[in-house]
């Protein structure tokens, strides 16, 4: 597919992009010294929410940007909200969330929005939707390599109309947010069930008897407001209700809300990767080392021009994923949604690294984004999937291609 096959945006669409740049140069970027005050003033791992989010969530909704990932809630394709979700990559900490298009909770919610039944829409999604709540996703464990989703041991054992869940997790996205009411939690019901229909996932309240938050982690250093946690479920008791789709459905459950997580993931990394470019452009026209500015160095121009490459290149990998789920479904677009989280972070990595090179001993620190910028989009080399794993699905199905021409020679 070229360029040029990818359909043009609707009016709607180019007016919801140009209110969100508008949106992002106007409020969220000037916010950010606010944000960072406020949360230092919580402490170096302190998880309250900065009053500056909630001003720029109800500024956000005021001017319509809210909902903009789920196509039911926004009108928008995939594609179309590839742009936008692009711009809040600018501002991580704050942009996704004002608009209400911020993981795990948009994972949660088209969760909630194919498989959840009408209670647990009325339950959970309302409120999610609306921004009054937070939630978390518990994948992830400690103990068994969780890159094989059919490894996960925590055990769900059915005690007549009750779930009994005993396990531990970590890497619990969002759990030390006060805002937190509910885990999407995924463990084993069946461990003598085929591979891939052992795993259910159900709705745990936060304040359910049972659950300890251990701890939260670091990223390179860095604590996530929302934080990544280890948490410990011992003897916890749901309604069987709380199941999410069906009882052996877990597996395909996870898939179906991480393709579309993933991608938009890939979508904000773009913006990251657009910001660090633009301060190693400003930083190397303004630094003069050696008589010259950096600017006018071969070295930095050759930085410039690679990075400006691996972007365009990266964007549309993006794009043509997002179209294919448009178009074809998540099922058809996922050898290009892995494409895409494998090429996304590398090359928003690289970027990011030639800033902190131009930027010396400020990139290190946080008198730049880029530090951070750099810790949250290296781990987006292992979260929703490693590297490896997506190597190995790209290349299995490159494999099973036949090939359209024999590779004839001579």
């Amino acid at each position: 597919m070229l360029d040029h096959d990818l359909p043009a945006p609707s009016p709607r669409a180019r007016d919801l992009h140009d209110r969100m740049l508008a949106f992002v140069r106007d409020r969220v970027l000037p916010a950010e010294g606010e944000y960072l005050a406020q949360r230092r003033a919580a402490g170096p791992d302190g998880h309250e929410v900065p009053p500056v989010v909630e001003e720029l969530k109800r500024r956000a909704r005021a001017e319509g940007l809210w909902n903009l990932f789920l196509p039911s809630e926004s009108g928008l394709t995939q594609l179309e909200y590839a742009p936008i979700a692009e711009l809040s990559g600018w501002s991580l900490d704050l942009a996704p969330e004002a608009i209400n298009c911020a993981a795990p909770d948009t994972g949660n919610m088209e969760l909630l929005h194919l498989l959840g039944s009408e209670q647990q829409k009325r339950e959970w999604l309302e409120p999610l939707l609306a921004g009054e709540i937070r939630s978390a996703f518990a994948m992830t464990e400690p103990d068994v390599a969780s890159s094989d989703a059919t490894n996960i041991a925590t055990r769900i054992h059915r005690d007549g109309d009750e779930y009994v869940i005993n396990g531990r997790k970590w890497w619990t996205s969002g759990a030390m947010d006060p805002r937190c009411a509910v885990f999407v939690l995924m463990g084993k019901t069946d461990p003598a069930a085929p591979a891939h229909r052992q795993q259910t996932m159900v709705l745990v309240p936060r304040d359910t008897p049972g659950i300890t938050v251990v701890r939260d982690y670091p990223v390179l250093g860095h604590h996530d407001q929302h934080g990544h946690a280890e948490v410990l479920f011992s003897q916890v008791r749901v309604p069987v209700t709380n199941v999410i789709g069906e009882e052996g459905g877990g597996f395909a459950a996870a898939q179906a809300r991480l393709g579309p997580g993933r991608i938009h993931h890939c979508m904000r990394a773009l913006g990251a990767a657009e910001r660090a470019l633009a301060l190693l452009v400003l930083r190397a026209k303004e630094r003069v080392a050696f008589g010259s500015r950096l600017a006018d160095q071969g070295v930095v121009q050759q930085q410039i021009a690679e990075s400006r490459m691996e972007i365009e290149q990266a964007r549309l990998l993006c794009h043509r994923a997002s179209h294919v789920i448009d178009t074809q479904g998540n099922k058809a677009a996922k050898d290009l949604v892995a494409m895409a989280k494998v090429a996304v972070p590398r090359a928003a990595t690289r970027v990011i690294d030639r800033a902190i090179q131009v930027h010396g001993g400020a990139g290190m620190t946080d008198v730049t984004p880029l530090a951070a910028m750099y810790a949250w989009h290296r781990a987006m080399r292992l979260f929703d999937g490693p590297d490896e794993v997506h190597l190995r699905s790209i290349a299995k199905a490159e494999l099973a291609r036949t090939p359209v021409l024999p590779p004839a020679w001579g």
